[in-house]
């Protein structure tokens, strides 16, 4: 699989040197392209895959290539609450503690139903009721199992940042989606009551969304990694949502904003929506966030 390098920006000079960043799913797509990101930024990184050890092996050589000893990995299962443990150790034990939690892992669309066709899709009712369970465990459960394991050692050190990777909300309500739509508007529920819970401590929580279908391996079909046309400039297109849907947004399209938010520059902002294809890369990042965020709604608007 490629990882583009092509979305360099004003956030990409941010220093995180001595930040800790734990990033799950981080065996393909947007996780490898975050983890080689944050090392490249200074950071050092705790890695995990769900099912696949040699594309997590893959992306830990690639680290390496960059910053021999910056990151440790292992297999787990987002859903798992002793999986959850054993990875808080690892990061203790490697280096320390967690500042910095990326909850990228997810199951998709096809997970939970027998087959995925946008076409000609399958009602809800023909989802796999064990599958389904899978999705909602990895997509909702998983990231408050991970944000519950490093909070208190945030808390502690008074400085923290939570990342949830969301979705467009057009694919939160796609027919024959099975759960994964409703999962993702979970977590950006999620996001606003732990970033309410957590205001004030030096802990934020924001959901960061590609705003388009993007060139990873959820998306079938094609060379995975080479699908994105080559012109592509973030935050130079339409705003919101909908955005660019007629081409494939690059993998590395949630780079530039999860630098910036990872920073100590972002503390002022939680709680907040951010679209990464609305991400200008050639401004300054100060008013980047202001272009790619949304106004925060005082109750979701959902139907």
């Amino acid at each position: 699989m490629v990882v583009s390098s092509r979305n360099t920006d004003l956030a990409s000079g941010l220093s995180l040197d001595g930040r800790v960043a734990l990033i799950t799913g981080s065996g393909r797509g947007f996780g490898r392209a975050l983890a080689l990101a944050f090392v490249r930024s200074g950071a050092r990184v705790v890695l995990t895959a769900g099912r696949n050890q040699a594309e997590l092996d893959e992306t830990l050589a690639m680290v390496d290539v960059i910053a021999p000893g910056a990151a440790v990995g292992m297999l787990a299962d987002a859903g798992s609450r002793s999986d959850t443990d054993k990875l808080l150790d690892l990061a203790r034990l490697a280096f320390g503690g967690i500042d910095i939690l990326i909850n990228n892992a997810a199951r998709g669309p096809s997970d939970a139903m027998p087959v995925y066709d946008i076409a000609n899709p399958l009602p809800f009712w023909d989802a796999m009721p064990e599958r389904y369970e899978e999705v909602v465990m990895t997509n909702v459960v998983g990231p408050f199992l991970m944000a519950r394991a490093v909070v208190p050692d945030m808390l502690a050190r008074g400085f923290g940042r939570i990342i949830n990777i969301s979705t467009s909300r057009p694919t939160m309500i796609r027919r024959g989606g099975g759960p994964y739509g409703a999962t993702k508007a979970a977590l950006e529920v999620n996001t606003r009551v732990w970033a309410d819970d957590l205001r004030g401590t030096g802990v934020t929580v924001n959901a960061l969304l590609p705003g388009a279908a993007s060139d990873t391996a959820l998306i079938p079909g094609g060379d995975v990694g080479a699908r994105a046309p080559s012109d592509f400039r973030p935050g130079r297109g339409t705003r919101g949502d909908l955005g660019r849907m007629d081409a494939l947004l690059p993998a590395d399209i949630l780079v530039p904003p999860a630098l910036w938010i990872a920073s100590e520059q972002s503390a002022a902002w939680t709680g907040r929506r951010i679209i990464a294809k609305d991400w200008d890369a050639g401004i300054d990042p100060s008013e980047a966030i202001r272009a790619a965020s949304s106004e925060p709604l005082a109750m979701p608007d959902i139907l």
